[in-house]
C-alpha cells in the first residue's frame, strides 16, 4: 500500500513539473503579426487612379485589349498561381478540420480460434465468433492555441498565394503591353527599311542612268549600291525580330503549340500613333503599399510565420484527447442489436513531452528563423515597391524627353538632306555628302521609333510599378 502511495506521489510530482516546465517554455505561446514598422516616404498625392486597374484600356487599342485579355485568360504562369490558390485552400479546410471531432463508424466482425494445448485450458468452444458494429468519436481540446495557430497560418498562406497570383496578373498584363509595343516598334522599323530600301533603289538606277549619259564616274554607282545593300543586310535581323516577337506573344496568351509554331498576332494602331500617349498624375501615392501585391502577399507570409510560430511553441504544453465509443457486440447478428448486446465507453488521455523538448526546441528555433526571413523579406518587398515607383518616374520622364528630342533631330536631319541633294545636283558637293545625309536621317529615324518604343514600355513600366492590373477588394479570405 505505501508502495502504491509512493509510485502516485512521485506520478503527480513528474506530472508537476513537466506541467511547471510546459508553461515556462511556451510562455510566450503568441506572436505579434503586424509587419514591422519603416520609414517610409510622403506621399504626393491622395490615392492612385482609379483607371490603374485596367490601364491598358487607356491605349485606345483594341488588339492591345484583346491581347491583354487573352493572355490574363489563358497564360500558363497565372493558371499555375490560380492552381496553388486551390491547394492552399485545401491545405486550409485541413488545418480547420483539426478543430473539431473526427467521428468514424467501425464495423468489425470476426472469427478466431484459441490454442487447445496452452497450459490455462478454458475449455470449448475453441473457435469464436464477434460481430461489433459502432461509432467512434476523437476530440483534441485546444486549449493552448496549436491547432487555431495552425489554421490561421493556413489562412495566411492561402491570402499569400491569392496575392501571388495578382503579382504574376500584374506583371503578365505588363509584359504583353511592353511585347505589343516592342512589336509594333519593329513593324514600323521593318516597313522604314523597306520603304528606304526602294529609295536606295531608285538612287542606284539614278545613278546608273547618270554614269551612262556620263554625268558621275563609277564611283557613285558603286556608292549609291553600297547604301542600298545596307539597307537590305537590316531587314532580315528586322524580320527575325518581328517573327520572334510573335511567338514571345503567343506564348505569353496561352496559345496551343501549333499556334505558337506559326503565330498571328493582330495589330491595331501604329507605334506612331503613340506620339501624345496616355499619362498618370506624377508624384508617390498613399495607398502604394495597398495596391502592390507583392507587398501584401508578403505581409500575408509574415503573419503566416508568426502563426507557425506559435503553432510550434505550443508543443510545450500537453495536448489532451478525448475518445469515446457506441456500439454493438455480439457472437452473433441475431443478436448484434439486442440491449445486452451495447456496449460504450469514454476516455481521455494527456501527453506530455518529457524527453522529446530539443526536438521540439529545435522545430521552435527552425519556425523563429523562418520568421526572421519572412520579415526580412517583407522588408525588401517594400523597398523593391519605392525603388520600382522611382525608377519607373524616372525613365518614364527620362523617355518622354528622349522622344521630344529625337523626333527635333529628325525634322532637321530631313531637312538637312534636302539641302545635300539640291548642293549636289547643283554640282557644289559630291554624292558622299547626299549618302552621309541619308544614311544620318534613315538612323534618326530608327532612333526615333526606338525612342517612342521606350515612352510607351516606359509608361506600362509605370503602370506595373503603381500596382495597375487588379482591383485590391477582389482578394478576400476569412482567417476564420
Amino acid at each position: 500500500m505505501a508502495e502504491s502511495r509512493t509510485r502516485r506521489t512521485a506520478f503527480g510530482l513528474a506530472m508537476t513539473v513537466s506541467m511547471a516546465l510546459a508553461i515556462a517554455l511556451g510562455g510566450c505561446a503568441t506572436t505579434e503579426t503586424t509587419p514591422p514598422k519603416l520609414d517610409l516616404p510622403v506621399a504626393t498625392q491622395a490615392k492612385a487612379p482609379v483607371e490603374l486597374d485596367s490601364w491598358w484600356t487607356l491605349f485606345g487599342d483594341a488588339e492591345l485589349t484583346a491581347l491583354v485579355e487573352e493572355a490574363l485568360a489563358n497564360n500558363l504562369d497565372l493558371r499555375a498561381a490560380v492552381a496553388r490558390i486551390d491547394l492552399a485552400r485545401a491545405n486550409l479546410l485541413l488545418a480547420r478540420s483539426f478543430l473539431y471531432p473526427s467521428v468514424d463508424l467501425n464495423v468489425n466482425p470476426s472469427r478466431s480460434q484459441r490454442s487447445e494445448a496452452t497450459a490455462f485450458r478454458q475449455g470449448p468452444p475453441f473457435i469464436s465468433t464477434t460481430h461489433t458494429v459502432g461509432l467512434s468519436a476523437a476530440y483534441e481540446l485546444d486549449l493552448w492555441g496549436k491547432l487555431r495557430s495552425g489554421q490561421d497560418a493556413a489562412a495566411s498562406t492561402l491570402l499569400a498565394s491569392q496575392y501571388n497570383a495578382e503579382t504574376v496578373r500584374i506583371a503578365l498584363a505588363a509584359q504583353v503591353a511592353n511585347s505589343y509595343f516592342t512589336l509594333t516598334a519593329a513593324d514600323a522599323e521593318l516597313a522604314l527599311s523597306r520603304r528606304t530600301l526602294e529609295t536606295r533603289d531608285a538612287s542606284v538606277r539614278l545613278q546608273q542612268a547618270r554614269r551612262n549619259a556620263g554625268l558621275v564616274s563609277a564611283l557613285d554607282v558603286k556608292q549609291a549600291e553600297a547604301a542600298r545593300a545596307t539597307v537590305a543586310a537590316s531587314i532580315p535581323p528586322l524580320q527575325k525580330a518581328v517573327d520572334l516577337l510573335q511567338s514571345s506573344l503567343a506564348v505569353l496568351t496561352g496559345r496551343s503549340p501549333r499556334e505558337v509554331y506559326t503565330p498571328i498576332v493582330k495589330r491595331g494602331r501604329d507605334i506612331e500613333s503613340y506620339a501624345d500617349a496616355p499619362e498618370v498624375p506624377p508624384g508617390l501615392p498613399s495607398d502604394l503599399l495597398a495596391r502592390r501585391p507583392d507587398i501584401r502577399q508578403a505581409e500575408a507570409s509574415l503573419a503566416a510565420a508568426d502563426f507557425r510560430v506559435s503553432e510550434a511553441r505550443a508543443q510545450y504544453f500537453p495536448s489532451v484527447v478525448l475518445t469515446g465509443t457506441l456500439g454493438s457486440e455480439s457472437a452473433t447478428l441475431a443478436n448484434l442489436f439486442s440491449g445486452p448486446a451495447a456496449i460504450w465507453s469514454i476516455a481521455a488521455s494527456l501527453t506530455q513531452p518529457l524527453i522529446g523538448l530539443k526536438r521540439i526546441e529545435a522545430q521552435v528555433e527552425a519556425a523563429s528563423a523562418r520568421r526572421k526571413l519572412a520579415e526580412i523579406g517583407y522588408v525588401q518587398a517594400v523597398q523593391a515597391a519605392f525603388r520600382d515607383v522611382h525608377d519607373a518616374l524616372v525613365s518614364h520622364t527620362g523617355a518622354r524627353n528622349s522622344y521630344l528630342a529625337q523626333e527635333e533631330r529628325r525634322a532637321q536631319l530631313a531637312d538637312a538632306l534636302k539641302l545635300s541633294d539640291r548642293r549636289y545636283r547643283a554640282g557644289y558637293t559630291g554624292y558622299l555628302d547626299v549618302l552621309a545625309a541619308q544614311r544620318d536621317l534613315l538612323e534618326a529615324e530608327r532612333e526615333q521609333l526606338i525612342a517612342l518604343r521606350n515612352q510607351q514600355t516606359a509608361l506600362v513600366d509605370l503602370y506595373r510599378a503603381l500596382g495597375g492590373g487588379w482591383e485590391p477588394r477582389s482578394v478576400a479570405v476569412s482567417t476564420r
